[in-house]
């Protein structure tokens, strides 16, 4: 069964498709990281115009690639949302339209749920487990029992870990988008070397908080109570220790709720997905918390961390089977779930 799928939930515009759910035939992803550079974050209404330029060229590719063509698609799945509702719209609009015209089922796919079970993409299935999604604009985890039963546990409370590490990137004065910058720079410095702090929360429940440390990094590099300003008072090794000091900070509440979550949940395997997960520095201290606590870990291939439509018809694939079909009344959402108490 050929599944495309659509996702255009943020800066991305990606159409892939996906045979039975697994086997990835296409997976055609155009960035808009040049339009919003100059802005230091993505600017909606840029990128809402952006994926309307693009979506007919990328859909387009992604069947060629793919081999096939429009009347050999079986149903298209489309990220309905949590995002930028513009952007969403034109995802939406155009799975709606390919749907109608093709009398093909039309799937609805909460993006952040496909991000959660992404790491059986092309593998297999490592259910029951708990799922850290870790991105630009979110950070949570979720049990998953399988594809369909995906429960949130536990979720930032103020900014994302991908948020973060794009402050603090502006900070250093290290351009968008900022989590590959401050890993370039942190594998130049000390980890130890300042210590920022963690906040743990209420360790009963498994939730984030990111917006402290990025004000702690602020206060470092400018003194209490300053605003963003020049970085030429630093020397090449500050920064890096700086960058390195942040990321470890970042990094370990991360690590040790997940694995807590694991304990809390029952589960012997841990997956990684979202667009942070493509942190080397990350995903190698989920490696060795993982084989210290017994615990198998299942990091999704990074082509597949960031916003992708190979994840969303996949998703899309298994949705399909249980028979959880949209209709053309279909609208994007913004907003997302809250994790239950």
């Amino acid at each position: 069964m050929l599944i495309l799928g659509i996702e255009t939930s943020c800066d991305e515009t990606s159409a892939a498709v996906v045979c039975d759910g697994r086997a990835v035939r296409s997976n055609v992803v155009t960035s808009q990281i040049a339009l919003h550079e100059r802005y230091g974050g993505v600017v909606p209404e840029i990128a809402a115009r952006a994926h309307i330029e693009a979506i007919d060229h990328i859909i387009g590719r992604a069947l060629a690639t793919a081999g096939i063509a429009y009347g050999d698609v079986d149903a298209v799945a489309v990220t309905d949302g949590p995002g930028l509702v513009g952007s969403l719209l034109v995802g939406v609009t155009a799975a709606k339209t390919i749907a109608m015209t093709l009398n093909v089922p039309l799937v609805a796919v909460d993006h952040l749920h496909a991000h959660a079970v992404s790491a059986a993409l092309g593998a297999e299935s490592p259910w029951p487990a708990v799922s850290l999604v870790v991105s630009g604009g979110h950070t949570s985890l979720y049990h998953v029992r399988d594809f369909l039963d995906v429960q949130l546990i536990g979720q930032t409370v103020d900014d994302a870990a991908g948020e973060a590490f794009d402050k603090v990137a502006a900070i250093l004065e290290l351009g968008f988008p900022g989590g590959p910058a401050v890993e370039r720079l942190a594998r130049q410095g000390d980890p130890r070397a300042i210590r920022f702090p963690r906040a743990w929360l209420d360790e009963a429940h498994f939730n984030f908080s990111y917006s402290g440390l990025k004000t702690a990094v602020l206060y470092h590099v400018h003194g209490t109570g300053r605003k963003y300003g020049s970085t030429a008072h630093l020397r090449p090794e500050e920064r890096a220790d700086i960058a390195a000091s942040f990321q470890a900070a970042l990094i370990e509440p991360l690590v040790v709720k997940s694995v807590a979550a694991a304990h809390a949940c029952g589960v012997r395997n841990l997956t990684l997905g979202g667009g942070v997960a493509s942190n080397a520095a990350l995903r190698a201290a989920l490696a060795r918390a993982c084989a210290e606590a017994g615990l198998t870990l299942h990091a999704t291939p990074t082509e597949y961390c960031t916003d992708n439509a190979a994840m969303i018809a996949a998703l899309g694939y298994h949705k399909l089977t249980a028979g959880q079909l949209a209709d053309l009344w279909l609208e994007p959402r913004a907003g997302l779930a809250r994790a239950r108490r």
